[in-house]
């Protein structure tokens, strides 16, 4: 794949661009520590690219959503981060604060600009610091890894973004071609670090400018309406039994959260992954567009949730409470996964994360149950005082199976044990657990 300049890849996605007057601080031009020949590897720099730095920072409008633009120039000394792109990302940055718009991170670095030793190292934390501010105030910010981004540009504007796009086959990681490991190298792309949950979408080239439209959309919008419950999307009388009920929500032909969520929205975007190295293809989460405003989402899709599952779907909540989005989330799951190598993975903590989460939300959450509610693993993510569920699901302190292994008593009596557990959606909502079972005319 041809590597874009900045203003190439600005111009492919973007209309109307408008740089920002260039902030320039007086520094001796052998640079701050005195590298012999960074004088004329910048002039080089300057006349081979035409840019002053190796970013440009901008206003423009992708679609009809404006947004600062920071592009790396790879070809300016490798897209590094001096003292000069510092100045210019912080006061990016600044204005993103001062006219309230979001920040797309165009990125292409090799990491700091070694010819200005700890001076450039130095603008990471000037870096991270402008884009914590710019967070804290509520502007959503999504980056792009182009080919590549390494070292410190992935490590504070790469990595630090609520949502995380790359290109196909960009190189991504923290360490640069030069001074890594040698072996392994397809653990550096950007295809590796999206199946570990460190990225959200791999987008080819052309769909770019698309993607981050319908993004900055979604995470644009406010809303301080809770999400309406869905439908239910099966016709389905009330079960008679305990037994009933688990059968319902254990048939083959129910509806998913898959079914659900398409029924649901207009159209949306999945982010993936926990950022820390896993991913849970049993939970679905994302921002989706219905009726003219966003709602995110967090969904349990029938199997044992991973610790993944409840770090991204806690790192969903949390984004969507600091945009000011309302959340919606289905539950339906057997129970957390529970086996060795999910204890290993902190599933407790992971649980943990997904019930606070979803206690302290500054924003309405809303919660059906769609299928089967194990435990606490589903429990996690239901909100209290706003949970509804299904005519076919049900919602339990644990399973009839489990619940016969815990007292010791014969498998023969699972179902007698389902009915005494008062799982059924009607015993929901007399029990105070649910609001009330939906019909195919809610929501």
């Amino acid at each position: 794949m041809p590597r874009l300049a900045a203003r190439e890849i600005v111009g492919a996605i973007a209309n109307g661009f408008t740089e920002f007057p260039v902030p320039l601080r007086e520094e001796p031009a052998d640079g701050p520590i005195g590298w012999p020949g960074y004088r004329e590897a910048r002039s080089a720099a300057e006349e081979r690219t035409g840019e002053k730095e190796s970013v440009v920072c901008g206003t423009a409008k992708i679609g009809d959503a404006e947004a600062v633009l920071v592009a790396f120039e790879f070809g300016f000394l490798g897209g590094s981060l001096g003292q000069r792109t510092g100045d210019r990302i912080e006061a990016a940055f600044a204005h993103a604060r001062d006219v309230r718009l979001p920040v797309v991170s165009l990125i292409s670095t090799g990491g700091s600009r070694m010819q200005q030793g700890m001076r450039a190292l130095m603008q990471l934390q000037r870096v991270a610091r402008a884009s914590a501010l710019t967070r804290a105030t509520g502007i959503p910010q999504i980056s792009v890894l182009r080919d590549p981004t390494t070292g410190g540009g992935w490590a504070t504007l790469g990595a630090g973004a609520d949502v995380i796009l790359a290109l196909p086959e960009a190189q991504v990681g923290f360490a640069g071609s030069r001074v890594r490991p040698p072996g392994s190298p397809e653990a550096y792309t950007a295809e590796a670090h999206f199946a570990w949950g460190q990225v959200d979408a791999v987008v080819a080239p052309e769909e770019l400018g698309g993607v981050l439209e319908r993004w900055l959309r979604l995470l644009t919008t406010r809303s301080s309406a809770a999400a309406p419950p869905p439908s239910a999307l099966r016709a389905a009388s009330l079960p008679e039994t305990g037994w009933d009920a688990v059968q319902a929500a254990r048939a083959p032909g129910r509806a998913r959260a898959a079914e659900y969520l398409d029924a649901y929205f207009d159209w949306r975007e999945d982010v993936s992954g926990d950022r820390v190295g896993g991913a849970d293809p049993g939970v679905a989460c994302g921002f989706g567009w219905r009726d003219g405003r966003t709602i995110a989402y967090a969904a349990q899709c029938g199997t044992p949730t991973l610790p993944s599952g409840f770090r991204t779907a806690a790192r969903v909540v949390r984004l969507a409470s600091r945009l000011g989005i309302p959340v919606l989330t289905l539950v339906d799951t057997p129970g957390a996964a529970n086996d060795a190598a999910a204890e290993q993975a902190g599933a407790g903590g992971a649980i943990a994360e997904m019930f606070e989460a979803v206690a302290t939300a500054s924003v309405p959450v809303t919660t059906l149950v769609i299928g089967e509610g194990g435990s606490g693993g589903a429990l996690a993510f239901a909100a209290a005082g706003s949970t509804w569920v299904a005519p076919d699901a049900y919602f339990s302190v644990t399973s009839p199976e489990a619940a016969a292994a815990i007292l010791k008593r014969p498998a023969s009596e699972v179902p007698d044990i389902a009915n005494q557990l008062h799982l059924r959606p009607q015993d929901l909502v007399d029990l105070g657990v649910a609001r009330a079972v939906v019909s195919g005319k809610a929501g």
